[in-house]
């Protein structure tokens, strides 16, 4: 199934905060391979924050916000924080050939059939959900950023040093 019309609206506005997420609703869980072919399920990544990314290479906040997201890959794998950017909808060759001018070091990972962000409330790209280390959606960003914002970092930072 392609990625459906209402979603596939590239959010344009780039605001620095994350937005907590009442209720802190279970993450949905998914197994998605990345472009080495190696399986991802979320339940790996029990115990730890995770940053999950949703995107596709011809959204333009998209591509604008991804050097920012390997800067701050850079600055949170040493605090533990997984980083996982799910492409919606686009094969592997598409994704590829991105990572020529994007090059990124965290996990690019497939949902080819939208099964997995139409699990999630994704109303646009990109969405980004922090999932905290009991696997509920604390925060979300909603459109880009700029993920390596010192005090945006310092709060992935506070969640993943929580008991």
């Amino acid at each position: 199934m392609a990625f459906a019309t209402p979603y596939a609206v590239a959010q344009e506005d780039l605001p620095p905060a994350l937005t907590p997420v009442e209720g802190l609703p279970a993450a949905p869980a998914f197994e998605l391979r990345d472009l080495e072919g190696r399986t991802h399920r979320l339940s790996d990544y029990q115990g730890r924050v995770v940053i999950v990314n949703f995107w596709a290479t011809w959204c333009p906040p998209c591509r604008r916000e991804m050097p920012s997201m390997q800067r701050a890959w850079e600055e949170l794998r040493d605090h533990g924080v997984v980083m996982l950017a799910i492409d919606v909808g686009e094969d592997e060759e598409t994704v590829f050939q991105f990572t020529a001018d994007y090059p990124v070091e965290f996990p690019l990972l497939f949902d080819l059939d939208s099964d997995v962000v139409q699990a999630y409330p994704v109303k646009g790209l990109p969405t980004t959900y922090i999932v905290d280390k009991q696997g509920r959606i604390a925060f979300q960003a909603i459109g880009g950023r700029d993920w390596d914002d010192a005090p945006l970092l310092e709060e992935i930072i506070r969640l993943q040093k929580a008991p």
